[in-house]
C-alpha cells in the first residue's frame, strides 16, 4: 500500500480508501448486510487501507451502523471520516443543512451509530445557500476544540465558496479545511478547470469519489444495452452524468492500456488517478471481494508516461475560458517561465499562443 498526506494535516492516510455507500439497503447502491460489510472492511485493513469514509446520509445512517460494529476492536488504527449536511428526514426540514443545530445533532448521532467518542475528518457534504457560512465554520471549530472531531473537510463545493471559507477561517482564527472531496474521472475531468491548480495552492487534499463515474469505466457496460443485473447502473441508474459517445472513446483507450499492463479497465482508471496532482486518497467503494482486489491492485500500477498521454489525449474535455486565456497569458507570452523552468518547456510546453506567434 501507498500513503499520503491528508491534505493540509499531518494524518497519514492510504492513497486508496474504503468507501461505504454500498453498506446498507436504503439507498440501493450494494444492499451489503453487517457480515458483507465485515468481509469487507477487514479485507481492505489487511492490505493495508487505513482510512475510511461515510456519511450519516448513506441509507440514512444505516451505513455509519455496519461501519461501527465492523470497526471493533480496530477503529483506533484507522481514519475514519463522515459527513454532515444532506437530509437526514422527509418529515423535519431542520433535520438538513449545515447549520449549528443540525450540525450538532448529527456529531452526536453518528458518533453513537460509529461507536467512537470522536471522528478524525468531518466534512461538510455540500455548501448550504440557506446558511450563514460563518455559522457553519464557527461550528466545526467548536467541534474540534471540544475533541468530538479532529480535522475539518469539505465536499462538492466550487473553488471560490472553498477559498471564502479558507478565507473566513483563517481571518477568524477557526480550524481550516484540509481537505476537499470531489468527483474527478476519465469522464469527468471538469475539476482540471480552476479546482486542481486551487487545490495545490491552498494545500488542500482532494478526496476522490467514483472515480469509475459509478462503475461505468470498469467497461462491463456496453452501448444500446440495459446494464447488466446486480450491477451500480441497473439498480440505480447512472450515477454521474457523463457524454457516453466520449466515454466509448475513453473506453476503448482504457481498454488498450489495460492490455498492455495485463489489467482491468477499472485498475488503470484508478491508477489514472491516483497519478493526478493534489490527489490525498482515491475512494473505492466495491461491491464485492474480488472488485476490492482489483482497486487496491491500482496502487501498484506504474502507469508510463505514453500510457497517460494516452488516456489524456482520448479523455480531453478541452479548455474553457478563463483557463486557456490564463494558460496563454502564463505560458505563451510570458518569456519568464520558459528561462526559469525549461524542462517543462523541453517538448514545446503544455500551451502554444492562440494567435500563432513563434
Amino acid at each position: 500500500m501507498e500513503y499520503r498526506r491528508l491534505g493540509h494535516s499531518g494524518l497519514i492516510v492510504s492513497s486508496v480508501s474504503l468507501g461505504t455507500m454500498q453498506f446498507g439497503s436504503g439507498m440501493n447502491l450494494g444492499n451489503l448486510d453487517q457480515k458483507a460489510t465485515n468481509g469487507m472492511v477487514k479485507y481492505a485493513v489487511d492490505r493495508g487501507i487505513n482510512f475510511i469514509d461515510t456519511a450519516d446520509v448513506y441509507s440514512r445512517g444505516e451505513s455509519e451502523k455496519l461501519v461501527g460494529n465492523a470497526l471493533k476492536g480496530i477503529r483506533h488504527e484507522l481514519v475514519l471520516a463522515t459527513k454532515v449536511r444532506l437530509p437526514m428526514s422527509d418529515t423535519y426540514f431542520n433535520h438538513s443543512g449545515a447549520t449549528r443545530v443540525n450540525i450538532r445533532r448529527e456529531i452526536v448521532d453518528s458518533l453513537r451509530r460509529l461507536q467512537t467518542d470522536y471522528v478524525d475528518l468531518y466534512q461538510v457534504h455540500g455548501w448550504d445557500k440557506e446558511t450563514p457560512i460563518e455559522e457553519t465554520l464557527r461550528t466545526l471549530d467548536d467541534l474540534v476544540r471540544e475533541g468530538k472531531v479532529r480535522y475539518v473537510g469539505l465536499s462538492n463545493y466550487y473553488a471560490w465558496q472553498a477559498a471564502v471559507a479558507l478565507g473566513i477561517q483563517h481571518e477568524e482564527h477557526l480550524e481550516r479545511f484540509v481537505t476537499a472531496q470531489l468527483y474527478y474521472s476519465l469522464v469527468g475531468r471538469g475539476l482540471e478547470n480552476g479546482w486542481l491548480d486551487f487545490a495545490r495552492y491552498a494545500d488542500l487534499g482532494i478526496l476522490v469519489w467514483s472515480t469509475l463515474a459509478g462503475g461505468y469505466l470498469s467497461g462491463k457496460y456496453k452501448p444500446g444495452q440495459a446494464a447488466p443485473d446486480g450491477t451500480r447502473f441497473g439498480e440505480a441508474g447512472k450515477f454521474v452524468p457523463f457524454d457516453e459517445v466520449k466515454g466509448e472513446k475513453v473506453l476503448e483507450a482504457l481498454r488498450k492500456v489495460a492490455k498492455r499492463h495485463d489489467a482491468t479497465p477499472a485498475r488503470v482508471a484508478i491508477a489514472w488517478t491516483l497519478s493526478r496532482a493534489a490527489i490525498s486518497s482515491v475512494i473505492i467503494a466495491a461491491r464485492t471481494i474480488p472488485h476490492l482486489e482489483d482497486n487496491i491492485a491500482a496502487v501498484d500500477l506504474n502507469l508510463t508516461k505514453e500510457d497517460i498521454a494516452e488516456l489524456d489525449l482520448a479523455s480531453d474535455p478541452g479548455i474553457p475560458y478563463p483557463r486557456w486565456m490564463v494558460l496563454q497569458l502564463n505560458e505563451g507570452e510570458d518569456p519568464r517561465p520558459k528561462v526559469l523552468h525549461p524542462e517543462v518547456y523541453s517538448n514545446g510546453g503544455s500551451w502554444k499562443d492562440l494567435r500563432g506567434r513563434k
